[in-house]
């Protein structure tokens, strides 16, 4: 289907938009990431309809990774076509980000955090993309062998030659985020951002009883944050409260990110008893999921997913309510108190020590 796209003139009266750490930038609240239905495998035309709706509803930051797809890159080459075809002319409105850690391609150079991979990463991403500059560039993991001075190397490069405005890290752990942030003041640039995963079913990121918590880590470094799989895979969404794995849901296909065996008993049970409150709220269990992430004002975005533009019309919906009472809370963290971490674990599968 070949049109022009023209987008909506009020885009940006309804989203509102949060400071990045003590940053100059802003994001909007409800990012875009183009982890899932993007790739070479899916419906092209749907991703851009969603790329579309994402901007029409005032959404700037379109997140994306080296490996995004399936296949890897291909949903890079997907957003570089979408790009060159209909937002070209809105690149300064827009916040493009791009990651690198994970395998890419073989042999030693094809993950992790060298210098080398790094830079050839980012290198390939902006060709994918057919873009100049990433305006966030990330390390998308720590690398366990490689020194973080190194990594941080890389990124302050990427910054230097212009090929990313920002850079930050993901799934970092607060002792990493501070060596990371240290090691970045002393190439003479600051780390903006960190990603990690946050929702209801995997707080790992909140202050922690002994030791220091990560949103306090960033809070006190002046980094800003942007929080993945808020909807917990969507376990956080009306899709299996019968307690039936429908066979189109990310757990149906057992494509590796929810299993089947992670919808339990136990997290049906939970989210049902959250959708009661969600309903009270006047909203559906995605949006209050959203809402809950949000009202922690040291989070600057939630980072959604889609598979169909209507999903993002609805999630963006969740920021007309990011109050709760002190009863609602006080309930939320009862339900909370004996669930079950998303993977069967009390640490998440991104975070490392």
């Amino acid at each position: 289907m070949d049109y022009v796209y023209s987008p909506n003139a009020k885009r940006y009266d309804a989203m509102q938009y949060r400071r990045c750490g003590r940053s100059g930038l802003k994001l909007p609240a409800i990012s875009l990431g183009l982890w899932h239905n993007f790739g070479s495998v899916d419906p092209f035309e749907n991703a851009r309809e969603m790329l579309h709706t994402a901007f029409d509803v005032g959404i700037t930051h379109f997140d994306l990774a080296n490996n995004y797809g399936p296949v890897y890159g291909s949903a890079e080459e997907n957003f570089g076509r979408i790009f060159a075809k209909d937002f070209k002319r809105y690149r300064d409105e827009l916040i493009i980000s791009s990651k690198a850690g994970y395998d890419m391609w073989p042999g030693p150079y094809g993950e992790w955090g060298s210098k080398k991979y790094l830079i050839a990463s980012c290198d390939q991403s902006l060709k994918r993309m057919g873009l100049e500059y990433v305006d966030i560039f990330y390390s998308h993991r720590p690398d366990p062998e490689t020194p973080i001075e190194e990594t941080v190397e890389a990124l302050a490069q990427l910054v230097h030659n212009g090929k990313a405005l920002y850079v930050g890290i993901s799934s970092y752990s607060p002792k990493q985020t501070r060596a990371a942030f240290d090691a970045a003041k002393n190439l003479n640039i600051t780390l903006l951002i960190h990603q990690p995963n946050y929702s209801m079913f995997d707080r790992w990121i909140e202050d922690a009883p002994v030791g220091e918590g990560l949103l306090n880590t960033l809070n006190e470094l002046g980094m800003g944050s942007i929080v993945f799989a808020p909807l917990s895979q969507g376990l956080l969404t009306a899709k299996y409260l019968t307690g039936e794995i429908p066979s189109d849901s990310r757990a149906g296909r057992n494509d590796g990110f929810l299993n089947p065996s992670d919808v339990t008993p136990n997290r049906i049970v939970k989210a049902r008893q959250l959708n009661e409150i969600a309903q009270n709220r006047g909203q559906k269990l995605s949006q209050m999921a959203l809402s809950w992430v949000l009202c922690d004002e040291r989070v600057t975005s939630a980072l959604i997913g889609a598979s169909r533009p209507a999903q993002i019309v609805e999630n963006v919906e969740a920021l007309k309510n990011l109050h709760f009472t002190q009863t609602e809370l006080q309930q939320i963290d009862e339900i909370l108190s004996t669930a079950e971490n998303v993977h069967g674990s009390s640490v998440s599968p991104w975070h490392t020590n």
